[in-house]
């Protein structure tokens, strides 16, 4: 009776986890369509909050849920894309990057949460920068050329002149930047929310 009752309360915690993700995937793909500009940066240069509900399915369930709500957003992008997957492959890279990292140091390291988010910040800007200068700054030459593409970046930041310079003083700060505002809003909640998306046993500790 012991071993049936476990496997009730297990079925029911793993089916919690995936409607907590299902919902967590539905909020960020919402918020992927409320962009803003970055400062400093050109108008095409756009940053959105859509990770948050990803990096709070890492943070309160486990690292793996993270980057499936990741997974699921960009997924439902392709839908409306403008980048022919480009861009949402892109993305996903990015965000799975900070959310893991920051999930797996909370859950598997036993780190304190705001430093797992502080690591996982910087892992998200390193990853940035390598995917901004393979990826995303050679998909926007597809549009405009890339010297124009780099001009229009001087024009905020005059010392840039190279594609490495885009990738060293904008893409890696204010993608370190966006960690850091998506860490700060996920803290105070994440474990309010741990015990509704991962049952009332879910672990809570100290920032």
């Amino acid at each position: 009776m012991n071993t049936v009752a476990v496997k009730k309360k297990n079925t029911l915690l793993q089916t919690r986890s995936i409607a907590g993700m299902a919902m967590l995937a539905a909020v960020s793909y919402l918020l992927a369509f409320l962009e803003f500009n970055v400062p400093l940066s050109p108008p095409f240069a756009m940053m959105d909050i859509s990770d948050l509900p990803a990096l709070i399915g890492a943070m309160a369930i486990n690292p793996f849920a993270g980057v499936i709500i990741e997974l699921v957003k960009n997924l439902l992008q392709l839908f409306s894309t403008s980048t022919a997957g480009i861009g949402e492959l892109a993305n996903f890279i990015i965000g799975a990057s900070f959310v893991f990292s920051a999930g797996m140091l909370y859950h598997k390291a036993k780190w304190k949460a705001w430093l797992s988010c502080l690591v996982g910040s910087a892992v998200m800007a390193v990853v940035a920068a390598v995917t901004n200068y393979f990826i995303l700054l050679p998909m926007f030459s597809m549009f405009m050329p890339i010297d124009q593409v780099i001009a229009s970046f001087g024009t905020f930041i005059p010392f840039i002149k190279t594609q490495l310079d885009v990738v060293l003083y904008n893409v890696i700060p204010f993608n370190f930047l966006k960690g850091i505002v998506i860490s700060a809003i996920t803290l105070p909640v994440f474990r309010k929310l741990a015990p509704v998306l991962a049952g009332p046993s879910a672990k809570r500790k100290t920032a």
